[in-house]
């Protein structure tokens, strides 16, 4: 996947169009001057629109920027349907590793990362982001279920999770190369893990 614009303009008017045009500008922003230079001023500028409306419309920069992060991954990333678990996470979690490559997508989830560090709204917006994400690739599971791949019982947002937590463990900690083969082999594992229902759910104790 190419650094394409992660914006897209869809049918719905004027309103749709702000939006593409805000989140472009704010992308080729962060690009060139970083998130220390970006300002709703110059963004609004950029996009040929009044600052007072994007200040309507996210309320600051931080907001903005989780935003456009948000929209753009659940449009990019839709649950997978291969046939199979296996199948359907090694594709949920190619598909997620190749965002992370795009620089466009990757310097505004990098930003969305750091302000959540120390930014309480920041972070309550990524963690209601994940939790939405999770939720919707638990169809993935239960379609495995109901096929015969996992017991019933199998912890579908945890499985889900499992799938996310080697590239991100990458991307934020140990600083390694991304590449789509660590899919390839979390999938394995994972479709392996929940056939012997070593991630089925477990009673409270």
């Amino acid at each position: 996947m190419g650094d394409e614009p992660v914006g897209t303009v869809r049918p719905g008017g004027r309103t749709a169009r702000t939006r593409a045009a805000v989140t472009e500008a704010l992308q080729a922003e962060l690009l060139e001057v970083g998130y220390a230079g970006t300002t709703i001023e110059r963004i609004a500028q950029r996009a040929g629109v009044a600052k007072t409306t994007v200040y309507r419309r996210w309320g600051s920069l931080t907001q903005l920027v989780v935003d456009v992060f948000a929209e753009t991954a659940g449009t990019l990333i839709p649950p997978p349907d291969t046939g199979s678990l296996e199948g359907d996470l090694r594709e949920l979690g190619r598909a997620s590793i190749a965002l992370l490559t795009m620089p466009r997508l990757r310097t505004v989830f990098d930003i969305v990362v750091r302000e959540a560090i120390h930014d309480p709204a920041t972070r309550a917006a990524l963690t209601e982001f994940f939790a939405a994400r999770i939720e919707i690739g638990t169809a993935i599971v239960q379609r495995a279920v109901e096929r015969g791949e996992a017991p019933p019982g199998t912890d579908a947002a945890e499985v889900i999770r499992l799938v996310g937590a080697p590239y991100y463990a990458r991307a934020y900690i140990t600083g390694e190369a991304l590449d789509p083969a660590i899919a390839d082999r979390t999938a394995a594992m994972i479709a392996l893990a929940a056939r012997e229902g070593l991630l089925n759910q477990r009673e409270s104790r």
